[in-house]
């Protein structure tokens, strides 16, 4: 089956030509096409991706419309059988797309499938989890930050997790494999997710359909975290807000006033709640 890759940027202009070479020297011949999705980065990513990847196509979609839209571009500029969605911080390790694809062509009942994610120092993070809700987004939380700040207890607890192949609600957006017919009759990616939560929803909606999710470690991806959202942590931390709050009210309604009080309290409530952040 061929596969396209879409690869969505912002300001990524130090990390997407890692990415893009480990595409061509460790991708699989199941690559068909690799395009990218530039927010229209100030740093300057679309010009150079053109300058350095020229067989590469670039769309710069104008405006910083989102990880959600961006992705749904692109994937409407695509055509084949199977998509990847992968971030420009990502690396890709040899065998590991053709491991995914070796997953989803084993299991006819399943529609998307994500890796194990590595971060730079080879330590395993946790890309995969359980329906957002109250208990599991704090269950969530501890398990992501206990394992980044090095917990001994917490890393091992993350590793023996990670260690598994095993079906799940959601995987990462960071590398998710997904096959195009599935994806298109899910609907996309909700575009009223502007960044977060939207990989969640969009496996929601794949398993709302009555096919699965996997989570497969045999595949592995370096992932080289939150460089281009560094930069900009109050409008991150804004947008992520916004998701959440969008999320509660589609998925969980009667917690979603709790959640917006709590916010309010916390003078965290987003200007837009629920909706789209501010597009610059």
């Amino acid at each position: 089956m061929r596969l396209s890759v879409v690869i969505v940027t912002y300001n990524s202009r130090g990390d997407i030509d890692r990415c893009l070479a480990s595409l061509r020297q460790h991708g699989s011949s199941s690559v068909h096409e690799i395009v990218v999705v530039d927010n229209h980065s100030p740093d300057g990513t679309a010009a150079a991706v053109r300058a350095r990847w020229p067989s590469v196509p670039v769309i710069d979609v104008g405006a910083n419309v989102g990880f959600a839209r961006a992705n749904n571009i692109g994937v409407r500029q695509t055509t084949s059988d199977l998509v990847l969605f992968l971030n420009p911080d990502t690396e890709v390790r040899t065998g590991a797309i053709d491991a995914l694809v070796d997953a989803l062509g084993t299991r006819p009942d399943a529609a998307a499938v994500g890796p194990r994610l590595l971060d730079a120092h080879g330590h395993p993070e946790l890309s995969f989890g359980s329906m957002i809700g109250p208990l599991a987004e704090l269950r969530q939380k501890f398990l992501v930050r206990g394992n980044d700040r090095g917990w001994p207890p917490v890393t091992a607890h993350v590793r023996r997790l990670t260690g598994a192949p095993r079906e799940v609600d959601w995987v990462s957006g960071a590398c998710l494999l997904v096959r195009r017919a599935d994806a298109e009759a899910a609907g996309l990616f909700d575009e009223r997710y502007f960044m977060y939560a939207e990989d969640v929803d969009f496996c929601a909606a794949i398993r709302a359909r009555g096919k699965k999710v996997l989570f497969v470690p045999a595949a592995e991806i370096v992932h080289f975290r939150g460089k281009s959202g560094a930069s900009a942590r109050g409008a991150t931390a804004a947008a992520y807000r916004s998701s959440q709050v969008a999320f509660y009210e589609k998925h969980r309604p009667a917690w979603a006033p709790i959640l917006r009080a709590y916010l309010k309290l916390r003078g965290l409530l987003p200007d837009n709640p629920g909706g789209l952040p501010g597009r610059s």
